[in-house]
């Protein structure tokens, strides 16, 4: 008696592992291809994740998320848009510009939602800045560059000259630095722009600032993997660090970053792939700018001290 009942057991285990496995395999696919294991995009990531669950889309019960990142690696662009593409999601998201651009002239009967590009219309994505193209829309983080050197100047009052990175293979950096401009023209500032080839080649171009900026930005770009040399060529030179990213400022390599919540845009990007989950046509779907709210203001207590300035109340403060 004890062994047939036992092998009924088995055998309606079994079927609910089989049935279990069987409605995983039916489930919508999400296909995330990331940039490279940057914490901002983690974070961001992480708020497409939340806002799919606040829809009802739990990962692996009502819907599957599959997530490859290139490691900054643009030669593996082609193999991993491909591959995630072949997996047949209902949605992908596409994250930074060089993946984003690939996967719009390789990927056609798939909705794609870019993310972290700052000008989808420079970038090639969008033909207007207000309306989804083709099958392509999303989120943006185009930072309000007028709140960043409003506060820049409000810590630095002396300051005349802003020194900027820009990578020449991403036409987000040369959005930025066009953006850069016309702000800095609105706060009587000169913009000194250093061109970078490769991310390898930063320590030597970091030189051409020497003397001739009062402080750095670095914006939303393939830069930030090297945030640590940036930070380490600035400080030989004394010059404040101001970064778009928060994490940097935790981690002691910026004086402060006025940007974008990543959180933030990552929910927005969510919310776009919710309603595509749910059936809806992408040419309806209007892509999403931050708005002032989708901002943040962190700055590091130590290099506080270190240039002797005083802070605005409101901000965060980090060790």
């Amino acid at each position: 008696m004890n062994k047939v009942f036992m092998a009924a057991i088995l055998i309606i285990t079994s079927a609910l592992l089989f049935s279990s496995c069987k409605k995983k395999e039916h489930l919508p696919i999400v296909a995330i291809a990331n940039y490279g294991p940057l914490k901002d995009l983690e974070i961001s990531i992480l708020g497409i994740k939340d806002e799919l669950a606040r829809s009802g889309f739990i990962e692996n019960e009502t819907v599957k998320i599959e997530i490859a990142d290139i490691a900054f690696d643009h030669s593996l662009i082609p193999q991993t848009v491909t591959n995630l593409s072949n997996h047949n999601p209902k949605v992908m998201v596409v994250i930074s510009t060089p993946i984003a651009q690939f996967a719009k002239g390789k990927i056609h009967d798939i909705p794609l939602v870019f993310h972290a590009i700052t000008d989808p219309v420079a970038a090639g994505l969008l033909k207007d800045k207000e309306h989804a193209s083709e099958n392509v829309t999303g989120s943006s983080d185009m930072q309000n560059l007028d709140v960043l050197l409003n506060f820049a100047k409000t810590v630095l009052p002396k300051a005349k000259t802003v020194g900027i990175l820009c990578l020449t293979s991403d036409s987000n950096d040369a959005t930025l630095l066009n953006m850069m401009k016309e702000a800095a023209n609105r706060f009587c500032l000169s913009v000194v722009a250093v061109p970078v080839d490769h991310v390898r080649d930063i320590a030597v171009r970091m030189q051409e600032f020497n003397g001739k900026v009062d402080f750095i930005y670095v914006g939303a770009s393939g830069l930030h993997a090297a945030m640590p040399t940036i930070a380490q060529e600035a400080q030989k030179m004394s010059i404040p660090v101001f970064d778009s990213e928060d994490q940097s400022v935790r981690n002691g390599f910026a004086l402060a970053s006025f940007g974008v919540n990543y959180e933030s845009i990552g929910q927005n990007a969510g919310k776009l792939v919710v309603k595509l989950l749910k059936g809806a046509d992408i040419k309806t779907l209007d892509p999403v700018y931050p708005q002032l709210a989708d901002h943040l203001c962190v700055v590091n207590k130590k290099q506080v001290e270190k240039f002797g300035i005083c802070v605005p109340k409101n901000v965060i403060v980090v060790e």
